[in-house]
């Protein structure tokens, strides 16, 4: 049997839906090679969008590429493709974060497709980050039970905070935010990502637009970033927002730069899982932005070793579709 090759196309359609992907301040710190010879994909860190102030380590940018090959890994699945992953492929090539050799269609007598990762695909585009109040509408534990297999399935563990550690990650979340207000080299590289447009057009491809805000909260700190403290938007409202949030941390045994990808590949395997059953989804990094406040953030009496992520999840309005770079930018192909 002829195997099928993986045209110049098909290869753009698969990193369309990678880019769907979430990433910090909406940054899209990727950049993908289609090496047309080999079939392989290639995943890039682009270091011109790398954030040296709160993200000096790239561990974020490391979340967001893993949460776009996982992404890749959807929309290789449901067009019954095959995705073989290598993560860190070549020490020589530090930007180099993984590679997905695509090997035709599958064989599903011999090797089963995910199918549940296959079903994902639907909510790609439906997953958007939400900055609105949720409501008290408790989340049932088995939609809960879903997400925390979700993240084993990728190799990390989710953890649903409760009793004293939510106070202490909330307590958490106003000290980043009070640490965000006093370092204006901080507050200048937020302000990169929501600055309007610079282009004639007046159209931006990345950072989050003032649309995707969300409304102040009326009493105190929220637990979702203000983006909006240093771009005042006119007519933004105010809000109440959850007293107690229900929030997941996200995790994995050690911290290396492989386990950085892997939590980010769980983190949008859970973001799908949740959007495909009806919840709002938003991420709470704040915390995790600042070393001294990170390790404080996992609970000491759970198996987590370190927190990579804080999920917000609920129930309430989706978030706006946020601008992404159009594919021509992000993908190179080679022969």
């Amino acid at each position: 049997m002829t195997t099928a090759r993986l045209d110049p196309d098909s290869a753009a359609r698969l990193v369309g839906d990678a880019v769907t992907a979430p990433s910090m301040h909406n940054a899209q710190p990727w950049k993908f090679v289609f090496r047309a010879a080999d079939d392989v994909i290639e995943l890039y860190g682009d270091a011109e969008r790398a954030m040296p102030r709160t993200d000096p380590q790239h561990r974020a940018l490391h979340l967001g590429c893993g949460a776009a090959l996982f992404n890749l890994r959807v929309s290789a699945t449901r067009h019954g493709l095959r995705a073989r992953v290598r993560l860190l492929p070549d020490p020589s090539q530090p930007w180099l974060l993984a590679t997905a050799a695509i090997g035709g269609p599958r064989d599903d007598d011999h090797e089963p497709a995910d199918h549940e990762q296959a079903d994902l695909h639907a909510a790609l585009r439906r997953r958007h980050t939400s900055r609105f109040p949720f409501s008290d509408e408790p989340v049932p534990e088995a939609l809960l039970d879903g997400l925390r297999s979700a993240a084993r399935w990728e190799g990390c563990r989710l953890t649903v905070v409760g009793g004293w550690h939510l106070e202490t990650v909330l307590g958490l979340v106003r000290d980043a935010e009070h640490r965000e207000d006093v370092d204006p080299l901080v507050r200048a590289e937020t302000s990169v990502w929501t600055s309007p447009a610079n282009a004639a057009s007046g159209v931006r491809r990345d950072g989050v637009p003032a649309d995707a805000f969300g409304p102040r909260s009326s009493r105190g700190t929220s637990p979702v970033r203000d983006f909006g403290r240093d771009a005042p938007v006119a007519d933004r409202g105010r809000a109440v927002f959850e007293e107690r949030p229900l929030l997941a941390l996200l995790g994995t045994p050690t911290d290396t730069r492989a386990d950085w990808l892997r939590a980010g590949q769980a983190l949008e395997r859970v973001l799908l899982r949740a959007t495909a059953d009806g919840l709002a989804t938003s991420m709470t990094s704040q915390p995790l932005e600042w070393p001294e406040l990170r390790w404080t953030a996992r609970d000491p009496l759970d198996a987590m070793g370190h927190v990579q992520m804080v999920l917000r999840l609920g129930y309430g309005p989706p978030g706006p579709e946020t601008p992404r770079r159009p594919v021509a930018d992000v993908l190179e192909i080679r022969g």
